[in-house]
């Protein structure tokens, strides 16, 4: 495993990277990853008008952003994302965000069809699902712990819809986009700042 990471974080991309790649490919009219498809490139652009817009309504609350300023040790958030994924572009930029207002947290972003070995050591109820945050000790890349593909309110939402109709389809999309919405990122916020909380404490019993 520590080779695979150590391999993959050599693909990495900071976030303004991330973003202009994805820009030069809609451009090009092409979507990350290795399916290209008219509704892959839709989802694409899509996504990239939603990520511009979090940039600039996102704000990390006060709580999360004390937890995150009594954080002791270094990490990498390292995330397997694309850019066609819809609730990438929910995701990623709280990820930056929360990233950009700690001096312990670097954000790293790796496409997920580009680093399948990565991925599979990660996979959720078997499959490639993302986006996958990865949290490692800065100094050794060590694994710390994960996070990810949803926040658990929009998980249930997701596991609801399945369980009552038996698909995922444009309606439940439809739901989840606006459950994202109405959330305003607080619930991701939340569960990545209790998780950093819990990592710390491991860590600082682990180094008594």
């Amino acid at each position: 495993m520590k080779t695979i990471i150590a391999q993959s974080f050599l693909n990495a991309f900071s976030y303004s990277e991330y973003r202009n790649i994805i820009s030069q490919l809609i451009q090009q009219g092409k979507s990350t990853g290795d399916e290209q498809s008219n509704d892959l490139l839709h989802y694409s652009k899509l996504n990239e008008t939603r990520m511009n817009r979090l940039d600039k309504t996102i704000h990390v609350g006060i709580e999360s952003l004390q937890e995150l300023n009594l954080l002791k040790y270094q990490y990498y958030w390292l995330v397997l994302t694309e850019g066609w994924c819809g609730d990438a572009a929910q995701l990623v930029p709280i990820f930056n965000k929360m990233a950009n207002v700690s001096n312990n947290i670097e954000l790293k972003l790796l496409f997920r069809d580009e680093n399948k070995p990565l991925m599979d050591l990660f996979l959720t109820n078997g499959s490639r699902s993302i986006p996958k945050l990865i949290i490692l000790e800065k100094e050794t890349l060590q694994l710390k712990g994960t996070w990810g593909p949803r926040p658990e309110g929009a998980t249930k939402l997701i596991k609801s819809y399945k369980q009552q109709y038996g698909v995922i389809d444009n309606t439940a999309k439809t739901e989840l986009q606006l459950w994202y919405l109405h959330d305003k990122g607080l619930s991701t916020q939340n569960e990545l700042t209790t998780l950093m909380h819990h990592l710390e404490q491991l860590e600082h019993n682990t180094r008594k």
